[in-house]
């Protein structure tokens, strides 16, 4: 009679026949079972992936500040010209635009320069402008600055300070109304003063003149427009750099 062992040795074991489903994981050094590699990912971008990101933003933004300065630079000075207020050489007079070459180019350089310091001087100093940050209120802004411009050659006042202290108001306005920024209010002043000099000096060297200078050589309202056209350039590179991925400011 088989003994009951005998039988119970000699029937295949159901395990063994059963096809393994996956590769046995490998054993680390403990009796730890490592687990299987993963699939390597879209890798991170890098530091210098983020700098090149935002160096093509700055020419981009720069070109774009560049083209409107081009433009206003074209229009305001046909408007001045125009009502007499500023005086080029009659073989300038004669082009297309009534401006020299070098207005339109000089003014757009000054105007991308001024449109990219506004919101670096922001995040110099740690003051995210939030104030109307909309293109419509930027627009709104242009618009008002080119109606100062307007009326500095349209309005007839009995002498040129009242015509000052007028576009002053207007000015300050302006800045109240699409600003209220330290930034913007030091920045405008600053702007001011060196687009001053600078036009000083031009109409000394006799490159143009203006009608009825009563500031040195020139009129005692301009201040305001550089002021102004500061205050809206800085407005438009605001807006612009919205979106843009900003380094962490440290003090």
């Amino acid at each position: 009679m088989p003994r009951l062992h005998d039988h119970l040795w000699s029937r295949p074991c159901a395990g063994a026949a059963r096809p393994l489903s996956r590769a046995p994981r490998a054993a680390r050094p403990g009796g730890m079972i490592a687990a299987a590699p993963r699939a390597p990912g879209p890798a991170p971008a890098g530091p210098s992936g983020r700098a090149g990101g935002r160096h093509r933003h700055l020419v981009q933004r720069g070109l774009v500040l560049f083209l409107v300065g081009v433009v206003l630079a074209l229009v305001l000075n046909l408007l001045q010209v125009q009502r007499n207020v500023t005086l080029f050489p009659d073989e300038v007079i004669a082009t297309a635009f009534s401006s020299a070459w070098w207005v339109p180019p000089c003014c757009g350089t000054a105007a991308a320069v001024v449109g990219l310091l506004y919101p670096c001087m922001d995040r110099h100093l740690g003051e995210p402008h939030k104030f109307k940050r909309e293109w419509a209120s930027v627009m709104r802004c242009i618009a008002v600055f080119v109606g100062i411009n307007h009326a500095s050659a349209k309005l007839d006042f009995a002498n040129n300070v009242q015509l000052s202290l007028t576009l002053a108001a207007l000015s300050l306005g302006l800045w109240w109304t699409f600003d209220r920024s330290r930034s913007g209010l030091g920045l405008g002043v600053t702007i001011a003063v060196l687009a001053t000099l600078i036009t000083q000096f031009l109409v000394y060297s006799g490159v143009y003149q203006y009608t009825s200078p009563d500031f040195l050589y020139i009129r005692s309202w301009l201040p305001c427009i550089f002021f102004s056209g500061g205050v809206t350039v800085g407005n438009i590179g605001r807006q612009l750099a919205m979106g843009v991925p900003e380094k962490p400011h440290s003090d």
